[in-house]
Formats: C-alpha cells, structure tokens, sequence
C-alpha cells in the first residue's frame, strides 16, 4: 500500500476516534472563553428573604439562633463573620448572608450545569491523573490530524497547491496575534 493511501486511511479513522473528544473540547471551550460573562461550570442563583433579627453576640450563638429560622437541620460546612453585622453560614451548594440585625438574608445557591460541567472539568483537566494521559494522546492525535490532513489531497487542491496558501493563512493568525499584542 502507499504511502498516500495509508495517510488517508489513518486520517479518516483517527479522525473518527477523535470526534467525541474533540466536541468536548470545542463546546467546552467556547463556554470557558466567555468566563467573565458567565461561570460555565455552576448555576448561580440568589434569593432573598428574612428571619427575625439576630440577638446572639457570639458567632456560635447566631448560628444557633440562624439554623432554625432558616429551616437548616444539617451541620453547616463553616461559617464566617467578615463584620459585626454579618453572618455567613455555609453548606454544601449554599451559602447563606444574613444581615444580623434586620434578618435580612441572602441565599446563594451553586449547583453544577448538568453536562457542561463535566465537560469544563474534562477540558481543563481538573481530575489529573489518568485524564492527562488521555488528554496527551488525544493532543498527539490532533497534531498526526493536522499534519496528516495536508496531504490527503493531491495536485492543485491538495497541499502543493492552493493548500500551501491555507496553512500559511492558518499559521499567520497565532503569529498575527503573538506579534500585535
């Protein structure tokens, strides 16, 4: 077989190997781009509402005093004072800030968005271990892909032809951009 046809036969089924991932790190990717118009990974939705005001003094106390009004029965994760007037009680997803002496409170609740998530933690590789091994030779697919890709075609279409001019506009952008930042 030639050298040509073994190139292509190996693009096309590495390419087919990489799809899965390579939507994963697509989609996840245009999510983390847009991280300070949003938090891809988490829901964060805040609610308002009010207890009695607090009369404890001591940060103990006003947990005490906070849990049943707030209807908690589980053991807060921890909780915190940044003022006087301010009581943070935290627990798995939830966050709670009370104004301690109007009741006023604000719930904070992060839950993960379903799928993305995921993806997000797969993209950045946030578990280690056996996943960067997966994302290096993924990464080593995506180079034999790119470079493979060039000689699939042949004469005037292919790489020796008008293809050259494309990687060379392809290669001019990250160039562009490293030069003119």
């Amino acid at each position: 077989m030639k050298w040509r046809r073994w190139n292509n036969t190996l693009h096309r089924d590495v390419g087919y190997l990489v799809v899965a991932l390579t939507l994963v790190y697509g989609i996840s990717g245009l999510a983390i781009n847009h991280m300070a118009d949003w938090n891809p990974s988490y829901r964060q939705q805040k609610t308002a509402l009010t207890i009695q005001p607090l009369t404890a003094t001591d940060r103990d106390g006003m947990i005490k005093e906070a849990l049943p009004q707030l209807g908690i029965t589980e053991e807060p994760r921890n909780a915190f004072r940044p003022d006087p007037d301010t009581l943070q009680i935290f627990l798995p997803e939830k966050t709670y800030l009370i104004d301690v002496p109007t009741g006023q409170v604000i719930v904070d609740r992060v839950r993960p968005r379903p799928v993305l998530f995921e993806m997000n933690q797969m993209h950045l590789n946030a578990t280690k271990g056996v996943w960067t091994v997966i994302a290096d030779v993924y990464a080593v697919a995506l180079i034999f892909m790119a470079i493979s890709g060039m000689f699939v075609l042949r004469g005037k279409t292919g790489f020796t032809g008008r293809g050259k001019w494309f990687v060379l506009g392809g290669a001019l952008v990250p160039l562009g951009y490293y030069i003119l930042r």
